[in-house]
């Protein structure tokens, strides 16, 4: 794993309040990076942010905790507000906040399958109302933190929302497959990674046992580096870059995804 110093980055972590997200937040202070550490709430972000001073001895001024219920879209718009406004210069965004669809089906606020949204949707808004902060500079990119899972995944066009057929399994892998989807969308340099099956919240969609978020965590925040070279659209299994599901760099597919998702987000691209 690369140890190059990440002193001069700004990098926005969703989800970084437990797990993985966490673990990538602590990594990336740790080697010296400006973490802006997204919560559910803002009094989540905060404990996190606290637990990372005095847990890991993280210097305080590297750490900016943000909230915003990823459930609730006008909530992700006003993350985006705000980050654009305090950190007008965003090096890495990643996209890692999730959740195991629910055993019902449940629809939120917005209208959208809860774990489509949580997973999906609202990253691709924030991604996207994020672009003038995001930099053009080398090494700038988005690392949309996804699964293997993507591969056994479709998406239902006519029904994302899976009213007619739920499956907590299926919604969730549908989830997986578009955010693997987004990184090959050409208006961002972005990558997709499988950090492996970690012992965390998710860990019962995959399997008994798992490793330590903080193992899973080292491959995301290799993806940050700036010396790791990239390719958009890429997808990697841990460290090592491999073939997503065949339908994940369709040009069409994209093409596609970014139709639907730009109406169930109320985006124009």
């Amino acid at each position: 794993m690369s140890v190059s110093d990440l002193s001069s980055r700004t990098v926005l972590v969703t989800g970084a309040t437990s797990g993985i997200g966490h673990q990538t937040a602590r990594l990336l202070a740790e080697r010296g990076a400006t973490v802006l550490v997204h919560g559910r709430t803002a009094e989540e972000a905060h404990a996190a942010a606290d637990r990372l001073i005095t847990l890991a001895g993280i210097d305080e001024a590297r750490l900016c905790p943000f909230g915003a219920d990823f459930t609730r879209l006008e909530e992700v718009e006003q993350l985006a507000a705000r980050v654009l406004a305090e950190h007008p210069h965003l090096d890495v965004l990643v996209n890692n906040a999730g959740m195991a669809a629910p055993e019902r089906h449940t629809v939120t606020a917005d209208g959208n399958e809860i774990a489509f949204q949580v997973n999906f949707l609202a990253h691709y808004l924030l991604t996207h109302l994020l672009e003038p902060a995001l930099t053009s500079d080398l090494g700038g990119r988005v690392v949309n933190v996804s699964s293997t899972l993507h591969r056994t995944g479709s998406i239902q066009w006519n029904d994302p929302n899976r009213t007619r057929r739920y499956s907590r399994l299926a919604a969730y892998a549908q989830s997986q497959l578009a955010l693997t989807v987004f990184a090959a969308d050409p208006r961002v340099t972005a990558v997709s990674v499988h950090p492996g099956i970690c012992a965390t919240s998710l860990l019962p969609l995959y399997a008994h046992e798992g490793i330590a978020p903080a193992e899973g965590a080292a491959h995301v925040v290799r993806l940050c580096d700036p010396a790791t070279e990239i390719v958009n659209g890429a997808y990697y299994d841990r460290d090592q870059r491999v073939t997503p599901a065949p339908v994940a760099t369709e040009p069409r597919t994209v093409k596609r995804l970014t139709k639907l998702a730009d109406l169930l987000v109320g985006h124009t691209a």
